[in-house]
């Protein structure tokens, strides 16, 4: 017992560290964004990054179904020891990615109108926000197809890849930006420009992965139906045809996610939009506030991804002893990061906000709501653990109606009552829908897995 439990730590561990390594460089990309705004020498810089950004993680939350789907559709194929079904898994999201971005990119300035109409920030970061987003279009397509190879290649239970490809962009991204604003003097423009140059390279990197990864597997099941290595003649692909995903599996699993994600964009856009009616400077304090977020997140996310990857890998193989022994060690996992992040975000809270922005005005704007930063880590673990688990078993119905349930709460203590509009109300409703979210799922796990097993 205790050698079997060292072993899916082990599996754990080894998926996770790399995937947090890939996820810690994730909120470094618009990091990286959001400090050389918070140095070019006014908050509404700084504002204005925050909502440019808002407007374009619109389409990738929507699309989030890209990389959480494909994780978890994969995963199951590899348990089921199907890689017909992984290949099938990629051309589809790779398909759906190419037509997302044929939309935004046609769509692109009734889109920008609708977002800016939504948003309403000031005149001033209007203008900002809009530049940035006419240059940030480009790079959906990009971003879209990495995040459909990424997601493949978690469910083919290996996350170094996509840790390369998320530390190559990043430190692309890194230089380019800086380049762009402080050397060719492209100012506040810079920073898309090396956004987009450095998201293109990724993915250009991410299809030479796939591809090399689609030609190894290939190779395996030639070999094991007893074959040379060639192109399959019709009748091989006929005796192939049954073991493929159709599109109804694939839409079942990935409709339930983009419902999701759209509650999830509401939630995050509604944010934005309030904290851009509290004034400029609770607007620029609001983006630092959501960098700590957004930094934990993706590190919890490190074992989320390793859950979506376990959890498919043997539900695939009908191993439900498996399943709940995973999350059993994932909880444990979760505790302790969220223990860390608790004495982080406790006693450094201030000193990571200097780094971000050096305007002392926001500085000490967010030394007010310190509060709600230390919350962040113990109030939201939960949701990370079981999102990953619940993508890994492929149950994203069950997370789309605890999702607009979480919805549902953050609308209801923000907008339903007579208190005017504050920051405090304003985190308070997030945090309790991002509560809401875990807690939910946790309940309808043990309900649905360990409770049918028992």
């Amino acid at each position: 017992m205790i050698s079997e439990k060292r072993n899916l730590d082990k599996s754990i561990l080894l998926l996770a560290a790399p995937a947090i390594i890939n996820n810690i460089t994730v909120p470094l990309l618009g990091l990286c964004d959001t400090t050389i705004a918070g140095h070019l020498g006014s908050p509404r810089y700084l504002a204005s990054i925050s909502v440019g950004t808002m407007m374009l993680n619109v389409f990738f939350w929507l699309a989030g179904f890209l990389r959480m789907g494909t994780t978890g559709l994969t995963a199951r194929s590899v348990g089921r020891g199907s890689y017909m079904q992984c290949r099938e898994v990629l051309m589809k999201s790779l398909l759906i990615a190419g037509v997302i971005s044929l939309i935004v990119l046609a769509c692109q300035n009734s889109l920008l109108t609708l977002l800016l109409r939504f948003l309403a920030p000031g005149s001033d970061a209007a203008e900002l926000a809009g530049r940035y987003f006419r240059i940030g279009v480009w790079w959906v397509p990009a971003q879209l197809t990495i995040m459909a190879v990424s997601g493949w290649f978690i469910g083919l239970q290996t996350t170094v890849i996509p840790m390369t490809i998320a530390i190559g962009t990043n430190v692309i991204n890194i230089a380019a930006s800086v380049l762009f604003v402080f050397g060719i003097k492209r100012g506040f423009d810079g920073i898309a420009y090396g956004t987009l140059v450095a998201n293109w390279i990724g993915a250009i990197a991410a299809l030479c992965w796939a591809l090399v990864r689609l030609k190894e597997e290939k190779k395996k099941l030639a070999t094991k139906r007893g074959e040379e290595e060639r192109e399959y003649d019709e009748t091989t692909k006929m005796e192939l045809k049954g073991d493929r995903i159709k599109w109804s599996e694939f839409f079942k699993v990935n409709s339930a996610l983009f419902i999701r994600s759209a509650c999830i964009m509401a939630v995050t856009l509604t944010v934005t939009s309030v904290g851009s009616q509290l004034g400029e400077l609770t607007l620029a304090a609001n983006a630092v506030i959501m960098q700590f977020f957004l930094f934990f997140s993706y590190f919890m996310d490190g074992f989320a991804f390793s859950g979506e990857a376990l959890a498919g890998k043997f539900s695939g193989a009908g191993d439900g002893e498996m399943v709940i022994k995973t999350m059993k060690s994932l909880c444990r996992w979760g505790a302790v990061m969220a223990l860390i992040f608790l004495a982080l975000y406790t006693f450094g809270s201030k000193t990571m906000a200097q780094l971000i922005t050096d305007s002392a005005e926001v500085v000490n704007k967010i030394e007010e709501y310190r509060l709600w930063i230390q919350l962040l880590p113990p109030v939201t673990v939960s949701a990370f653990i079981f999102d990953g688990l619940f993508v890994g078993l492929t149950r994203t119905r069950a997370m789309m109606w605890v999702t607009i349930a979480g919805a549902a709460l953050f609308f209801t203590i923000l907008f339903g009552s007579n208190i005017p509009h504050t920051n405090n109300l304003l985190w308070l409703s997030f945090e309790s829908y991002l509560f809401v979210r875990g807690a939910a799922l946790a309940v309808t796990f043990f309900y649905t897995v360990v409770g049918k097993r028992g």
